[in-house]
């Protein structure tokens, strides 16, 4: 890889006043001038945590200072979309850059008894980020197949996984841990110890590979019901066990960035904070219209995102910037000095520039929100278009009848339609809608998945 590539503009500000500082203490110009290493990344992915959960993105019920801390030292980014409403897609989407629907990990979530999974022929953010020289661990829930060669997720570029294979409602459950080429160890898990384990393993690799570049995913499996706050925690929040939960994320949170001041990391690591999706049955979506497993509005999509990294992400910054999770892949790589994967159909973005602050124009001309397979909305960066909704447990088709558009900016609940005012724009959204249904139409599944017709109770369409 060359030299050039690893120091792009992704490097700590201070690197010419510390080539000077070395120059003076005659060190050889060759020396000082050699570039550093790319950042670190610790992404922390929550399950199921809304967008009015967090003081950063509107809440007041729950504390949260050290989350607060975070935004304060970065940027808040109030218009991000997680890739899908639903555990499973979402993260296929956040790994890959791809709309989930091309993975094959479209339709619902991964059931015990499914046998679905990641395909290896999709290229993560672990195995993207490997010729850069990262070595990279994930820590949580995995919930992208914990059958044949979808697991463990070191079969995916992970040099070591510790966590669950799904969310923790979901039986039988055991805690897993591997490291690449390894063998697979369990034991029994303890939930209202979950999170805890899942950060202090985090933190055991973090310090063990402070001397090289790592990407961590912290994939917490709070605040997903049940809840199992951890005893220090118990009783502590006036939302009950939800909000205790979300104290122990914000907890965790505070811990991270403790230890990696400690290391010396600081300035080298980009720390970003989001959920998977919106939230289930409780939790605040901050006034967004729906949850998690809705139709096409934005509270089971549209989730908090908190970047900071000091002298890179500009401090106490909000940007309304349109962003979604699949666009984590291709930035990373830019941060890496590495090419996006060859050959791969990537639908996020580098949004390297937005984080910088050098722009707040967002590089997607559009997004697309699915509804497990189905694409039922478009998103512009003033405009939404939903085509249907749910009505009595079914998915209802409000379009052509009832067509519903929105002006976000002004109107972020979704609750007035101006498709009568603006029958242009209303023509342009449906034009962008059915483009993408008939590209994504190709890779939807051929049959619902037979757990599915097994499991008709549990996670209804």
């Amino acid at each position: 890889m060359s030299e050039a590539k690893f120091s792009r503009g992704w490097l700590r500000r201070d690197v010419v006043s510390a080539a000077l500082g070395t120059a003076a203490l005659g060190i050889s110009s060759a020396a000082a001038s050699k570039p550093r290493r790319p950042s670190n990344i610790v992404l922390i992915v929550c399950d199921d945590l809304g967008y009015g959960d967090i003081g950063a993105t509107g809440g007041r019920t729950i504390r949260t200072p050290n989350i607060d801390r975070l935004a304060g030292e970065g940027t808040v980014f109030t218009d991000y979309y997680a890739a899908a409403n639903l555990c499973t897609p979402s993260r296929a989407g956040l790994l890959t850059g791809r709309y989930p629907v091309r993975t094959g990990l479209g339709y619902q979530v991964i059931l015990v008894d499914d046998d679905r999974g990641l395909p290896q022929s999709e290229v993560t953010i672990a195995e993207a980020l490997k010729p850069a020289g990262y070595v990279s661990g994930l820590f949580g829930k995995w919930h992208l197949g914990h059958r044949g060669p979808a697991w463990p997720p070191t079969n995916h570029g992970f040099d070591r996984f510790f966590g669950i294979p799904y969310s923790h409602d979901m039986t039988p459950l055991s805690l897993f841990s591997v490291d690449a080429g390894g063998p697979i160890r369990s034991e029994p898990a303890d939930l209202p110890q979950l999170q805890q384990r899942f950060y202090a393993e985090a933190e055991r690799f973090i310090t063990a590979n402070a001397a090289k570049p790592f990407f961590v995913e912290l994939a917490l499996s709070a605040p997903h019901l049940p809840e199992h706050p951890h005893a220090p925690f118990s009783g502590t929040s006036p939302a009950g066990d939800y909000g205790d939960v979300v104290g122990e994320i914000d907890s965790i949170v505070g811990r991270l960035l403790d230890r990696l001041k400690q290391l010396g990391l600081d300035r080298d690591t980009m720390v970003l904070f989001t959920s998977d999706n919106g939230p289930w049955f409780e939790g605040s979506a901050g006034g967004l219209r729906q949850r998690k497993g809705g139709g096409g509005y934005d509270g089971g999509y549209r989730v908090p995102l908190i970047v900071r990294q000091p002298g890179v992400v500009p401090a106490n910054h909000r940007s309304n910037t349109m962003t979604m999770a699949i666009d984590f892949l291709p930035t990373f790589c830019a941060m890496a000095g590495v090419a996006p994967p060859a050959g791969v159909t990537l639908d996020g973005r580098d949004i390297m520039p937005v984080l910088r602050g050098a722009t707040m124009v967002s590089p997607h001309d559009e997004l697309v929100l699915f509804d497990n397979e189905e694409p039922v909305a478009i998103r512009t960066q003033r405009w939404k278009f939903v085509a249907s909704d749910y009505y009595r447990g079914r998915r209802f088709p409000t379009d052509p009848l009832y067509p519903q558009l929105y002006d976000v900016a002004a109107d972020p609940s979704e609750s007035y339609s101006l498709a009568s005012r603006y029958p242009e724009v209303l023509a342009d959204m449906r034009s962008r809608l059915q483009r993408a249904k008939a590209t994504f139409a190709p890779f939807k599944s051929k049959t619902i998945p037979p757990v599915f017709a097994r499991s008709a109770a549990m996670h209804q369409d």
